[in-house]
């Protein structure tokens, strides 16, 4: 039995909330449609999960230095075994008949601060809306699914939202990440009570600045010693 680890690497483009996949690249002489997944591999023999997380992004996507956390373990004895995923298997393990558990890490990144580049046996690395994925590899619509069903449990009990949100934000913007994770519309007025008692934004002396409307006022998140 093998270990892995797949990575849910979720941004956010004031629009859209956004998942990081890699195209698998087509094994040397052979014609296998190609397929997309979450970047993931092998865990190797010499290292603990949160190393191999770090190394598996950096390998097939050149991200590093990112927050990564555990989410969930995936376990089915046939979730590597589809047909689909065979022939891509065997061109690409040293054992593809094996069964392999995965761990699953997440990560929400400003996706301004990162441009993802393909490399090892990802062809590409590319940033889709979670909400118009594809048929991806082995069981990784799942794996998605549930880090997007962690996401909005923590956006409610630890306002974690605000990683994917530049430094400075208004309410407004705020509230449409919100929205977007959550898919479902929130009453202006009652968000911005709620959001202000939970005591994690400050306003700043700044407001909005090359915009068509009325210039918005300016947050940030508060420091926790305050």
């Amino acid at each position: 039995m093998d270990v892995s680890v797949d990575c849910v690497v979720f941004g956010f483009d004031d629009d859209e909330l956004k998942v990081l996949l890699i195209e698998q690249k087509q094994p040397d002489g052979k014609t296998i449609k190609p397929q997309k997944a979450v970047p993931g591999d092998l865990v190797q023999e010499d290292e603990g999960l949160n190393e191999a997380a770090q190394r598996i992004l950096k390998e097939l996507t050149s991200l590093q230095g990112i927050y990564l956390k555990q989410f969930h373990s995936f376990g089915d004895p046939n979730r590597v075994s589809g047909l689909k995923d065979r022939d891509w298997l065997r061109s690409f393990r040293t054992h593809p008949e094996r069964r392999v558990i995965t761990v699953g890490y997440y990560s929400l990144v400003k996706m301004d601060d990162f441009n993802p580049q393909a490399a090892s046996f990802a062809k590409k690395a590319q940033w889709v809306d979670v909400y118009k994925i594809p048929y991806l590899a082995f069981d990784h619509n799942e794996i998605v699914a549930e880090a997007l069903k962690v996401l909005r449990h923590e956006l409610m009990a630890d306002h974690i939202g605000f990683e994917l949100l530049p430094e400075k934000f208004t309410l407004s913007q705020l509230q449409k990440l919100y929205e977007i994770i959550l898919d479902k519309k929130l009453d202006k007025r009652n968000f911005r009570k709620n959001i202000l008692r939970t005591n994690t934004v400050e306003p700043l002396e700044e407001k909005q600045s090359g915009v068509l409307h009325k210039p918005a006022q300016l947050f940030s998140v508060k420091r926790k010693n305050q």
